[in-house]
């Protein structure tokens, strides 16, 4: 997507992501509707803020999104490629007068 390569079901620290993106730090997790049990809900969570930790955004979506809401998906997915991308390559500050 947009010039970058997802792979599927990487290890990333202790953990399998559902797809992962090494170059810019950033994981999609596709959750199952068991993913509504409180115990995996928790796990989920610290799952998450570990790989945050680590210095990986960690973009999440149910299997109902992916299968019914696509076009969303993609936007957030883009979106989320353009905010990873500023992380890693962050623009210069403007140059000031130089009167």
């Amino acid at each position: 997507m947009l010039g970058y390569q997802f792979r599927r079901q990487r290890p990333v620290l202790n953990y399998i992501a559902d797809f992962m993106c090494k170059e810019l730090k950033l994981i999609i997790e596709v959750d199952e509707i068991s993913h509504n049990n409180e115990e995996i809900y928790r796990n989920d969570l610290k799952k998450q803020g570990e790989l945050e930790k680590a210095g990986f955004t960690v973009l999440r979506f149910s299997d109902e999104e992916v299968l019914k809401d696509i076009n969303n998906v993609t936007r957030t997915l883009e979106g989320g490629i353009e905010e990873s991308e500023m992380k890693i390559h962050p623009q210069p500050p403007p140059a000031g007068d130089k009167h």
